[in-house]
């Protein structure tokens, strides 16, 4: 596997002084992404649970719904400027009878996975190529179980530690106990390596689950977790519109602003309980 940090020179100017240091920086690098030898996505990542991150990027997308569509996944020769492998070309086999990604669908796989490019046509869409309803799930988080999600994925962080430069993903039980914990350079990449990891366990529908994320819940964020059967998102940060639409009409609850003892929560706020008091049931915004 690739290297995940590199050390760098670096001028520091505090206090009117400068000096001389040495930092350590978290590596970004290409992953391209290969069905049965035709190239269909390049993202960047930080290198680490590759596997994951292609299983769960193919979840999202509807290629596949189930670990025994994946009949392999083997890393293509390649190598960096030191001649060693660079493990930057990962190429996927998929079981009999399940369809490829068609070749016109690469361009909308690289906008969609890197930025969220979408409209309303994408909320249908995504709704129509769930596998697994939300409406159903009668999970229920504590309040303060869910407050507390963000500090302990923050300590799940390891190499932010020694960077301070990655987004990062976590699973929980509604109990508040931890299942896995990924980071990348992209928020988009460490959700996918979630939900890859927890495909290939054979956890899918995530039902009972909180999934929580380091930064904002963006459209494809939300996406992901339909996509994979949460029911739950936690975000520290706010969400977009698009993002808390497809969550509204997919059935998922979205946590936003999940800080200290606060948080907002934009759709279906029955699923989060307050010491003492009944759930209200699942409602919408």
């Amino acid at each position: 596997m690739g290297r995940v940090t590199v050390r760098r020179k670096t001028t520091r100017l505090a206090a009117g002084e400068r000096t001389g240091r040495i930092d350590t920086l978290v590596v970004e690098e290409p992953l391209e992404l290969r069905v049965g030898g035709e190239s269909l996505q390049v993202t960047m990542r930080t290198p680490g649970d590759d596997f994951d991150l292609a299983a769960g990027f193919l979840l999202a997308e509807g290629v596949i719904a189930k670990p025994s569509d994946i009949v392999s996944m083997r890393y293509c020769a390649g190598v960096d400027a030191d001649g060693e492998q660079s493990y930057n070309l990962l190429d996927i086999a998929l079981a009999q009878g399940v369809a490829p990604p068609p070749k016109a669908a690469k361009r909308n796989f690289t906008v969609t996975s890197a930025c969220g490019v979408c409209g309303k046509d994408s909320l249908e869409d995504v709704r129509t190529r769930a596998i697994w309803s939300l409406d159903d799930d009668a999970t229920v988080v504590d309040a303060a179980v869910l407050a507390d999600l963000p500090a302990r994925l923050r300590k799940s962080q390891k190499i932010f530690d020694k960077t301070g430069g990655l987004h990062a993903a976590a699973l929980f039980t509604a109990d508040g106990e931890l299942l896995t914990a990924k980071e990348d350079v992209g928020r988009h990449n460490a959700v996918d390596k979630v939900v890859g990891w927890a495909l290939q366990q054979d956890r899918l529908p995530l039902r009972g689950t909180v999934l929580a994320v380091s930064g904002r819940a963006s459209f494809e964020l939300v996406q992901k977790a339909v996509m994979a059967g949460v029911p739950v998102l936690a975000a520290v940060s706010a969400p977009s519109s698009l993002a808390a639409d497809l969550a509204d009409e997919s059935g998922l609850t979205l946590a936003g602003f999940v800080r200290g003892d606060t948080m907002n929560l934009y759709t279906h706020d029955g699923r989060v309980a307050l010491p003492g008091v009944s759930p209200p049931g699942i409602t919408g915004r």
